[in-house]
């Protein structure tokens, strides 16, 4: 069979600027329509009027010619009338012929950015991401559109850039660990004389980098699912409390915070959040470890959580090497570890990416403080559980928190602390290795010496 294919005819447009010539002209010619049609009725009245001549007189024209004068008044009226109407029928189309010209032209100009919006969104690319359109016209609807999708292609522009740079660290912190096990693989098998040790040896090491990629992997995921869920469109929704995470966490950290003799401080007020149970954990466990992992010898640790009537927060905070307050918002990116940026440190560089996620995913906010003489203390809000928002927060990164941490109240021999709140007894603290606890004979258990203790319902002080 056969087909032939025949060439459409091209459609004309209804574009914006044709319709705004079109209703332009419609609105010219209708309004000169009236007027003419206006000035038609009443020169016909004022050549008729209503009180006539008591007699019928015969009037002598120019011409010669003899009439009446009702019958004269009659043929002015209709001449004048006639007149009227084709001038003015004239005089409006070449009006409209004009003005519906003249409104395509200002529609045109007028309409200029909108065609450049269309041409430079035509040209973007990976590649182009810098044109912007850099409208210099009037301060009108069309220049703030023109700066809305400037301002839009840098946001665009900048989540380009982010994500190369992730694709790129986590390239990266991935090859890492699978060079140095292809090396010591590739040293150990080439050395002839390799006994069992250096076997042993070359497995322990790639053993290890193996289970740094592992983590990495874990991490990463762990962030994707996050950001998949953000803006509180959570899989899995359950009743849960972040105290119950923060002394999870302390337990998984027990042991690190013994090598490094640090002084462990807590408040686990209760402070029930309804969220992901495993990305609650997962958050409270990446800032506990974080509080660890960059802290120093004979340092401070603290965590605190509680609840009001609309919110909880848990607050992490530790000792450490300085930090500039314009530096913290940079450690919430991917890969950034301390400030530093892929070091090739201790972690994957993902934690504190993982709890922005997972705030964000809860409608929560982060915000960390860098505190002086080194450390920081980040404060996670979450809305409480007696709460369920509709619109979704976002996780921001700096300013003060929405819930400020509680600080034990001064006793005299306890760990200088700021307070503004009395404190019960729901607070545990855990000493450094070596140091006497105060309450038993032994000092083996009770209350460490000089400690506060915090009440569970105290609210904090409103940031």
């Amino acid at each position: 069979m056969t087909v032939y294919l025949t060439r459409r005819r091209p459609r004309v447009r209804p574009t914006l600027r044709l319709r705004l010539t079109l209703l332009n002209g419609v609105l010219l010619i209708g309004a000169g329509a009236i007027l003419v049609l206006l000035a038609w009725l009443l020169v016909g009245d004022a050549l008729t009027p209503d009180i006539q001549l008591r007699s019928n007189p015969t009037l002598e024209l120019s011409d010669g010619r003899l009439v009446q004068a009702s019958q004269w008044q009659q043929e002015m009226a209709q001449t004048a009338t006639r007149e009227l109407l084709v001038k003015g029928l004239l005089a409006l189309l070449a009006i409209s012929i004009v003005g519906v010209a003249g409104a395509y032209a200002v529609a045109g100009r007028a309409l200029r950015p909108l065609h450049q919006v269309t041409s430079t969104a035509r040209r973007l690319g990976e590649a182009t991401l810098d044109q912007r359109i850099r409208y210099s016209g009037a301060d009108d609807e069309v220049a703030e559109l023109a700066g809305t999708f400037d301002a839009m292609l840098d946001r665009i522009g900048d989540a380009f850039e982010a994500q190369k740079r992730f694709v790129a660290n986590a390239s990266h912190e991935l090859r890492t660990p699978l060079a140095v096990m292809r090396t010591e693989i590739d040293v150990t098998m080439a050395d002839d004389e390799a006994d069992v040790a250096e076997y042993r040896r070359m497995g322990t090491v790639v053993r290890d980098a193996s289970e740094r990629a592992n983590n990495l992997v874990d991490a990463l995921l762990v962030l994707a699912r996050s950001e998949a869920q953000s803006g509180r469109r959570l899989a899995r929704k359950a009743p849960t409390d972040l105290a119950t995470g923060a002394s999870a966490a302390l337990s998984a950290v027990r042991a690190e915070t013994t090598r490094l003799k640090l002084q462990v401080e807590t408040a686990l007020a209760p402070a029930p959040v309804v969220g992901d149970p495993g990305l609650l954990e997962r958050l409270a466990g990446n800032l506990i470890e974080n509080a660890v992992r960059y802290n120093h010898l004979h340092g401070r640790m603290w965590v605190r959580t509680g609840s009001g009537p609309e919110h909880a927060w848990l607050v992490v905070g530790n000792t450490g090497f300085e930090v500039e307050q314009a530096d913290v918002p940079g450690l919430f990116e991917a890969f950034r570890r301390g400030g530093r940026e892929r070091t090739g440190a201790r972690g994957s560089g993902l934690g504190l990416s993982i709890v922005r996620a997972v705030c964000d995913a809860h409608g929560g906010t982060v915000s960390a403080i860098a505190q002086d003489g080194g450390g920081l203390e980040v404060t996670v809000t979450l809305p409480a559980a007696e709460t369920t928002p509709v619109v979704a927060a976002s996780a921001v990164v700096g300013g003060a928190p929405l819930a400020a941490p509680i600080r034990p109240a001064s006793v005299p021999g306890a760990v200088s602390t700021a307070s503004t709140v009395p404190l019960g007894s729901a607070a545990s603290r855990i000493a450094p290795a070596g140091v006497p606890v105060a309450g038993t004979p032994d000092g083996t258990a009770g209350t460490p010496n000089g400690l506060a203790e915090a009440g569970p319902g105290a609210d904090p002080p409103r940031g």
